[in-house]
């Protein structure tokens, strides 16, 4: 469609915003520096080097379900001297983060010589890009160790805007997505690139035309469009306003689950949207809420671990413009796996960042939302962002969203039910297989870990036995299983596809049938649902 310069267009519900960085997705291990310099080399320059030693071995892994999530590039051998120019453009715009990289290392290397004698005559030895970046420390049993001045890494030449950028373009099914950890983004007809950082407010203005229109030469003039580009540009504008969305007005509490761990709630005062991960607007078989059924603000975005499917940047960016406040997990400071929550959201432009603690409330006019403690679905590192969140209502109804925490010490949660009660409503992941250690923090490690250690430290959520103690403990009235990627529209981002005989499909079945012998109303989640909550504790 041609527009003019004056007409009022709106953008449409199908369109995507991919975060990019050196053109890779951009998640949140490629914002903060050191996370980025440990997986341009451990994870994209091996991967993009495999595809150019074996390129038909990829071509025909991607095509094999049982390899979906691996390390295989999903471009056809034909285009092997892109992914080689590629190659040769990352090793030379990131030749800073590739040699910050291996300062990691033998930073790593230098303290494990260290037998518990004082570390100051260390400073000196610091290798050079690390000088004035780190603090060295012995942990209580006297291994050696260190940790970033984050908020300094970030004011150096390793925090490098110019290697964001993003695409836009429509999406028009769940399938035609690939498993984006593992690909490289080549140009790709029909997808627009946007040489911008991802903290740009022109990503504001053009997603707030969901739903305020703009006339379209004012839109069109903040990106600089080349004649080629302009079609596929018009292409993402429609006249037709979108639906209206109606604000929950009643006296209770309006749960609405949009796929995955993502759930909206509303009262009449206040809106919370936890893990945001929301579909796109375009026919399908499968019903689905899509961003058209999100309130014109969201009061809080809550925030419970640092995954890729939890932290979701490009449904965080269109959603930015309209989220008021968002809560997270507090840091534990500088250390490699655990990167600031506060700091990389503070950079990508988002305002009212919330830290919180464990054990720690914050109260609104009509809900509190309290941090609980997080246990499992991170390999047994020591990674602190990570919280549930205890939602308690005026009228005393309470919820739990426990995401992928893992019960595998029941004993906190009967001394955590000491302190706050019972609980009425729990939402409980149970993807109880999930992938090695190394599938997600391999890059990050010093050293290559046994295969038999990487197997046993897992991503994985509850088993039914968990499931089952955390229940006994809360008595809760209802129990939604959710967070397990079950949703085909997440697939480029969590690589999950079930059978009947997957675990964790056998364990939640084995929950909800324990649920119903108990009185316990109980469901697996999927797609959508709406649940709203009056003056009795209710289902519909």
């Amino acid at each position: 469609m041609n527009f003019s310069d004056n007409d009022l267009v709106y953008i449409k519900s199908n369109l995507v915003i991919e975060p990019l960085f050196d053109n890779w997705y951009a998640w949140s291990h490629l914002i903060s520096p050191a996370t980025s310099a440990m997986n341009i080399y451990g994870r994209h320059l091996t991967i993009m080097e495999s595809f150019l030693k074996y390129p038909e071995l990829h071509e025909e892994a991607v095509k094999n379900p049982k390899m979906l999530g691996g390390p295989f590039v999903d471009h056809p051998a034909s285009r092997v001297n892109e992914i080689k120019s590629m190659v040769e453009n990352t090793k030379d715009k990131c030749a800073n983060l590739l040699t910050l990289r291996k300062d990691i290392l033998a930073l790593f290397e230098l303290l494990k010589k260290e037998n518990g004698y004082s570390l100051d005559g260390l400073y000196d030895k610091i290798p050079k890009n690390l000088d004035g970046l780190v603090e060295l420390f012995y942990d209580i049993n006297n291994n050696a160790s260190f940790r970033f001045f984050e908020s300094l890494l970030y004011e150096t030449e390793f925090y490098n805007e110019d290697l964001q950028s993003f695409n836009l373009f429509l999406v028009q099914d769940d399938d035609s997505r690939s498993f984006v950890l593992s690909t490289p983004f080549l140009p790709t007809p029909g997808k627009l690139r946007i040489n911008l950082p991802l903290k740009s407010k022109e990503i504001d203005t053009l997603f707030e035309m969901a739903r305020e229109p703009q006339r379209y030469g004012d839109i069109k003039s903040l990106f600089n469009l080349t004649a080629d580009e302009q079609e596929l540009f018009d292409s993402f504008f429609t006249t037709e306003a979108p639906k209206v969305y109606e604000p929950y007005k009643g006296d209770g509490i309006l749960t609405r689950y949009f796929g995955h761990a993502c759930i909206l709630v509303e009262t009449k005062n206040t809106t919370i949207l936890a893990d945001p991960l929301i579909s796109y607007g375009y026919d399908s078989d499968i019903s689905r809420y899509t961003y058209e059924d999100l309130p014109e603000t969201i009061d809080y975005a809550v925030i419970t671990h640092n995954h890729q499917d939890h932290i979701l940047l490009e449904t965080l960016l269109r959603l930015r413009s309209r989220i008021k406040n968002i809560v997270i997990p507090k840091n534990s400071g500088g250390t490699l796996q655990d990167p600031s929550l506060k700091l990389m959201f503070k950079k990508l432009g988002f305002k009212n960042i919330i830290e919180l603690g464990e054990m720690e409330t914050i109260d609104f006019e009509d809900c509190s939302i309290t941090g609980l403690p997080f246990l499992g679905e991170h390999s047994d590192l020591d990674v602190r962002s990570k919280l549930c969140h205890h939602v308690k209502f005026k009228d005393d109804k309470s919820m739990l969203f426990a995401a992928d925490s893992c019960n595998v010490s029941p004993s906190l949660y009967r001394r955590i039910k000491d302190v706050i009660g019972n609980i009425d409503v729990i939402f409980l992941g149970m993807e109880c297989h999930g992938a090695p250690l190394s599938w997600l923090y391999g890059p990050l490690l010093p050293e290559p870990m046994t295969r038999e250690n990487d197997q046993s430290r897992r991503l994985a959520g509850c088993d039914f036995e968990q499931a089952r103690e955390l229940i006994d403990t809360f008595q809760p009235k209802d129990v939604f299983v959710y967070a397990m990627g079950l949703e085909p529209w997440l697939q480029y981002i969590s690589s999950i596809k079930y059978t009947e005989e997957s675990k964790p499909i056998i364990e939640s079945n084995k929950l909800l049938e324990y649920c119903s012998q108990n009185g316990i109303s109980s469901e697996r989640l999927f797609g959508e649902k709406i649940i709203e909550y009056t003056s009795e504790l209710s289902t519909s």
